[in-house]
């Protein structure tokens, strides 16, 4: 029988995925000669080489390739055992792992935790704020527990539960305030600025201008939502923001707010987890809170901006 540790199992995930020594480490909290030794036990267990080690990468061996996939079920059912015992508890307590997009996470965020906090004492939250892509993936490793994200996004192997929707808004540089809406033709004629390519935000709003393509002079892409705003501000172009980015992206910026006529551009925002969760009870019920905090900030919002 061969002997194999719940430990080794974590090292060698960590290093098939960060695909470097030292950032594994780092992940594990461990130093990198102490990681190296644990692989090196490992493969000497099983009597081959999980990776192929060059002077500048690590990669997965034939072996590994194999190996990884197993040892990813392997730590996501342990991990799920320990979360049975917590969801047998009258209260949920311990590590909560949530993923956010970029384009929810800096507004909603400091109110869900504000308020999962309070509802839930000695809860101990940690925020991961990644694409979509990232989170699907790490949420299906059991890296995450919970996602807030904007649906659909169809995987079979999840619950998706909606919390509100929300509309987008134009953005112009200030010159431009009182102009007529342009829409969707007259935009797609325009200088739009768009988040990046791996952004679903992005791709909503090329959506709503009926662009599945665009050529590099229509199109300038920006790394955030502050970033495309600030192009505006200068004079760059136009852009679409989420209504719950408003109040904090051009308090300081020389930009004028408009909105569509119907059909409004809007995205959907929810939550996501496995449906083998053992915490799926208590995930819905955060998933209220998170609609709570939503509602709240809606609320708060000085109706003659928007």
């Amino acid at each position: 029988m061969i002997n194999l540790t719940l430990k080794q199992l974590r090292y060698f995930e960590a290093l098939a995925r960060h695909g470097h020594f030292g950032r594994a480490a780092d992940a594990c909290a461990i130093s990198q000669p102490a990681l190296s030794m644990q692989i090196k036990e490992l493969e000497e267990t099983l009597g081959a080489e999980l990776f192929d080690r060059s002077a500048r990468h690590v990669r997965l061996s034939n072996l590994g390739e194999v190996f990884s996939p197993r040892v990813r079920d392997i730590l996501r059912g342990v991990d799920e055992l320990g979360d049975l015992a917590r969801a047998s508890q009258e209260r949920l307590s311990g590590r909560l792992r949530i993923g956010v997009i970029p384009t929810i996470a800096p507004y909603l965020l400091p109110a869900i935790v504000g308020n999962i906090s309070d509802r839930y004492f000695g809860l101990e939250i940690h925020v991961r704020e990644t694409l979509t892509a990232k989170l699907v993936q790490e949420l299906e490793a059991g890296r995450l527990d919970t996602a807030i994200v904007a649906l659909p996004v169809s995987e079979p192997s999840f619950v998706e539960v909606a919390l509100f929707s929300e509309n987008f808004v134009l953005v112009r540089p200030g010159e431009d305030e009182g102009q007529p809406v342009p829409d969707r033709k007259r935009l797609r004629e325009m200088k739009l600025l768009l988040l990046e390519e791996g952004h679903c935000f992005r791709d909503q709003a090329l959506s709503f201008c009926n662009m599945r393509s665009a050529l590099p002079r229509e199109l300038l892409d920006g790394s955030s939502l502050s970033t495309l705003v600030q192009m505006v501000s200068a004079g760059m172009g136009v852009t679409l923001i989420p209504e719950m980015a408003v109040a904090v992206e051009t308090r300081a910026a020389s930009v004028s707010l408009a909105q569509f006529k119907k059909p409004k551009p809007s995205r959907t925002i929810g939550m996501i987890w496995r449906k083998t969760s053992p915490l799926a009870e208590q995930l819905l019920q955060i998933s209220e809170v998170v609609r709570e905090s939503a509602q709240t900030l809606r609320n708060q919002r000085n109706p003659a901006v928007l």
